[in-house]
């Protein structure tokens, strides 16, 4: 098991606030330069190159903001579970039972709510056939909150956006999480939701938690 520590906060790599001016800059210049060396036909075409880079670096590095859970209505935790895979590893339920039971008194039981992503494979894309997506991800909430009824945590279920980050996103817009706990397979077995961990690590404003299930057991 892996997990980032309670209340570390990191913030992903971002555009220094001087740059870009410079790159505007740069730009203007460049197209100037076209227009004063080779005139108007060479002006023009490296005005529409720096147009298209502008356009590719916008459609591959989207601006990522931070991920906010809902505001808090009570004193209570609230533990959100996003299972990439099923869970059934011993030493993650266990660990998962831990974060629902932290505290005393009457609010020492955590609303827990267990999120699978409806992954959508490529025949089902192509087939426009998304049912069976929705059935994997509720096959594996069944596995997932029936392994945690055992462990005595009382848990909701709902199935997410096929995008993981998506869901998570979609997910706290309602549910006011205090801690997020991603559950994956081994970076082999389980290549998208491990893919998730950068952005989530940089992107929640809440605490966190990846826990790889054991090989042996999923």
């Amino acid at each position: 098991m892996k997990q980032r520590p309670r209340g570390e906060a990191r913030d992903g790599p971002a555009l220094a606030a001087w740059k870009l001016p410079l790159i505007v800059a740069a730009l203007a210049v460049t197209i100037v330069g076209g227009f004063y060396v080779g005139g108007p036909g060479l002006g023009l075409a490296v005005g529409a190159l720096a147009a298209a880079s502008i356009i590719v670096m916008a459609v591959r590095h989207p601006p990522l903001y931070p991920i906010v859970p809902a505001p808090l209505t009570d004193f209570r935790r609230h533990v959100l579970v996003v299972v990439s895979a099923p869970l059934e590893d011993s030493e993650a339920i266990e660990q998962i039972a831990q974060a629902a039971r932290v505290g005393d008194g009457d609010q020492a039981e955590a609303e827990v709510l267990v999120l699978s992503p409806a992954r959508i494979g490529f025949f089902d894309r192509w087939s426009s056939d998304f049912r069976r997506a929705r059935h994997r991800a509720q096959r594996r909430l069944v596995v997932s909150v029936a392994s945690l009824a055992k462990a005595d945590v009382a848990a909701t279920a709902r199935v997410g956006d096929e995008d993981l980050v998506q869901a998570v996103d979609d997910t706290l817009r309602s549910f006011p999480a205090t801690e997020v706990i991603l559950v994956t397979g081994s970076p082999e077995a389980d290549a998208a939701g491990n893919a998730a961990v950068p952005e989530l690590e940089s992107r929640l404003r809440a605490d966190f938690r990846h826990l790889v299930l054991s090989p042996t057991e999923r």
